[in-house]
């Protein structure tokens, strides 16, 4: 376990050398202040909640608090699955893998320390824009909505999930490109072509072989869009969770594809 927090700790200082958690910085400040800009500008809150009315909250400052965090959020992810792409493949290549092979610690170790790594630069990041953004809006409104915090666990796992897909890649090619076109493919396209299919066109569909189709790839596939979709609407408006399958089988899918990948990377030769 202490290889592995060294790991970790390593991964972090990598992307702070790279510029990488700077970058990721930059971008939750500027996203903090253009905030608080725009709030200092307006002192109605029902001014600034007019236009989102079709929102499932009753509470105008919760209404806010989503819709300025829920795109963001969407933003650092697409831009954390850009960041940490490489975090594998630069470990694998000629000189830095020899030389990690060469200390005391195993391969298992040294994959679940770039998965944790890579999770906490990101985790950092978005906590950094979800407290700002949380703070401003509080001390403004005087609402102290403490569920809202509970967002930077969601896009944290959900990071975590499409990253260990990045992982897999990383081993299977030891390039960068392919882990981040599939994880690309499945936050923006496949998750919620498959979320829509389920649960909007289910119905109308015939064929048993294409609903067990649907059912196969649906089960299989994170689910990233209910993810941070209705799953962070519950958690964002204090309410119960009320479906946890999307949560239990994208963790079951980041467990087989961190075991696939450590598979793969016991044997291979370097």
């Amino acid at each position: 376990m202490k290889n592995i927090w060294i790991l970790t700790w390593f991964t972090l200082k990598e992307a702070m050398a790279r510029k990488v958690f700077i970058f990721f910085f930059i971008i939750s400040l500027l996203a903090i202040l253009i905030t608080g800009l725009v709030f200092a500008l307006s002192s109605n809150i029902n001014v600034i909640a007019g236009g989102f009315k079709n929102m499932p909250f009753n509470n105008p400052v919760t209404m806010i608090e989503m819709m300025i965090v829920s795109p963001l959020s969407s933003l650092c992810l697409l831009l954390a699955i850009f960041a940490s792409a490489s975090f594998v493949p630069v470990m694998l290549e000629k000189g830095n893998i020899d030389l990690l092979l060469s200390k005391p610690v195993s391969r298992d170790q040294l994959l679940w320390g770039k998965f944790f790594g890579g999770i906490l630069v990101v985790l950092l990041n978005i906590a950094f824009l979800v407290l700002g953004v949380w703070l401003i809006i509080s001390i403004k409104f005087s609402n102290w909505n403490f569920s809202f915090l509970n967002i930077i666990l969601s896009v944290t796992f959900t990071f975590a999930v499409l990253y260990s897909l990045m992982i897999l890649f990383g081993v299977l090619t030891k390039s960068s490109t392919a882990g981040m076109m599939v994880a690309y493919f499945v936050f923006i396209i496949l998750s919620p072509l498959l979320f829509a299919a389920k649960d909007k066109f289910y119905g109308m569909i015939e064929s048993g072989f294409v609903k067990a189709l649907i059912d196969i790839f649906y089960y299989i596939i994170p689910k990233t869009s209910e993810l941070l979709g209705n799953i962070t609407t519950d958690i964002i408006s204090g309410k119960s969770i009320e479906n946890y399958q999307p949560i239990l089988t994208s963790f079951a899918f980041l467990l087989l594809t961190m075991g696939i990948s450590i598979s793969i990377f016991r044997k291979k030769d370097f």
